[in-house]
């Protein structure tokens, strides 16, 4: 299962709270290590699949390598590829028209797959290879519980008083409300995107952002729709959208405002089905792993519980699947210690390695762009070689902090580059 170069240590005892991304990759893996599994999702399998969507979930190819790693790529050739990125912006003075365009491959193609298909799929593949499901609302007192049972309690979701354990890391949360109003919508019968198949992502200055791309949903190929709204903007105008119906309808007049050029991509779309859709906001916040109980124990949070990102760059999922990633390395390297704080602590800082540079390139995009990021992705609408960086950056964030991130380095970088060849 694992491609994870280790010595089988004593099985060891695990309780995951939760059952996303994160908590259901890092329970197969430690499965696949030969350890005791026991995961506490909420809501039941049958729940999540007839229930809303969840998320949009666009993986890029080292993301999907760890599933295809333990084993859990169960959709193959089914799921639509990714198969490149777009960026356009519309023209200020100009409407109809785009002051930029362009698009370039990625290296290896993305694919999202609706979470209510692949949730309730690894809770049966875990089940199948022997793992316990509780189906609980868990509470401070399962968690004192447990860490008496188990060698350790994984918090991989929480809400209400769970979630209050978490100190937000006030240091790396520079944002204390929400900077998007979001809203997804999840539709069949778009036109497909003439070249290859991409994520088209607009830009649009003092309003917010749209972006869409192919996925896999309950009812087959699919193309899911989001909306980032600036708080208080024109984007911002889900709140009084009371159907499935309007709430399409109200997605469609967005694109005809402020992006025509999709808007001809959906003139016969419909709603996948009635739970498709999806609105809402919350404030992105990097929390401390470490999460200690009235008794004193300790449990470790992994995934959107310590490093909640706006879905702006697309990381979500990818996120948790690093996480959990860096988890069970971390825990395969560990061997028989003691799972402590400064074992949690560890863990995370593995993790946070890579993550930072996530975080901070998506805060900065919910910021107006600064000339220097206007200066590259202009850059890339001219330059092959930009526009193949830009794209593979999805994929791996940590290369922007070296050309993208700062003036100085997209300074460098651009002078570095070799002149373009004249057109014949």
């Amino acid at each position: 299962m694992s491609n994870i170069a280790s010595q089988r240590a004593t099985p060891r005892r695990f309780m995951i709270v939760g059952a996303g991304q994160s908590g259901l990759q890092l329970a197969l893996g430690l499965q696949g290590e030969g350890h005791e599994v026991t995961g506490v999702p909420n809501p039941s399998a049958e729940d999540i699949a007839a229930g809303r969507v969840m998320s949009s979930q666009c993986m890029f190819d080292s993301s999907l390598q760890i599933e295809r790693d333990l084993g859990l790529d169960q959709w193959g050739e089914r799921c639509p590829p990714v198969e490149g990125i777009g960026f356009t912006v519309p023209h200020p003075e100009k409407p109809g028209e785009k002051l930029l365009g362009w698009s370039h491959r990625l290296d290896a193609p993305a694919r999202s797959v609706d979470q209510r298909l692949k949730v309730p799929a690894w809770m049966k593949t875990f089940a199948e290879r022997g793992g316990q499901l509780l189906f609980q609302d868990a509470g401070i007192e399962d968690l004192e519980r447990w860490t008496r049972s188990h060698d350790l309690v994984i918090v991989a979701a929480g809400k209400g008083e769970i979630a209050q354990m978490f100190e937000r890391d006030a240091a790396r949360s520079p944002y204390d409300k929400p900077q998007r109003a979001l809203a997804l919508t999840y539709v069949h019968g778009m036109t497909p995107r003439a070249a290859y198949s991409a994520v088209n992502f607009n830009l649009i200055p003092g309003v917010g952002e749209y972006f869409v791309f192919p996925a896999l949903t309950l009812s087959g190929p699919c193309e899911i729709m989001v909306f980032e709204g600036v708080p208080g903007g024109p984007m911002d105008c889900w709140a009084d959208v009371k159907t499935p119906e309007e709430h399409l309808a109200r997605s469609l007049s967005i694109l005809e405002t402020f992006t025509p050029w999709e808007a001809e991509r959906c003139r016969d779309v419909r709603l996948t089905d009635a739970n498709g859709i999806l609105a809402g906001r919350f404030t992105p916040t990097v929390r401390k792993p470490v999460g200690r109980l009235p008794s004193g124990r300790t449990v470790l949070g992994m995934g959107d519980v310590v490093c909640l990102n706006d879905p702006i760059t697309g990381q979500g999922s990818n996120n948790a699947a690093k996480c959990a990633d860096a988890y069970l390395r971390a825990i395969v390297a560990h061997g028989e210690g003691a799972f402590d704080a400064a074992f949690m602590q560890s863990a995370f800082d593995r993790y946070w390695r890579y993550a930072r540079h996530v975080v901070e390139w998506t805060n900065a995009m919910l910021q107006p762009p600064p000339p220097h990021v206007l200066e590259v992705l202009g850059a890339a609408q001219g330059h092959a070689a930009v526009a193949r960086r830009f794209v593979n950056g999805f994929d791996d964030p940590r290369d922007y902090a070296e050309f993208f991130m700062t003036p100085d380095a997209s300074s460098a970088y651009l002078r570095s580059l070799a002149p373009q060849p004249e057109a014949a």
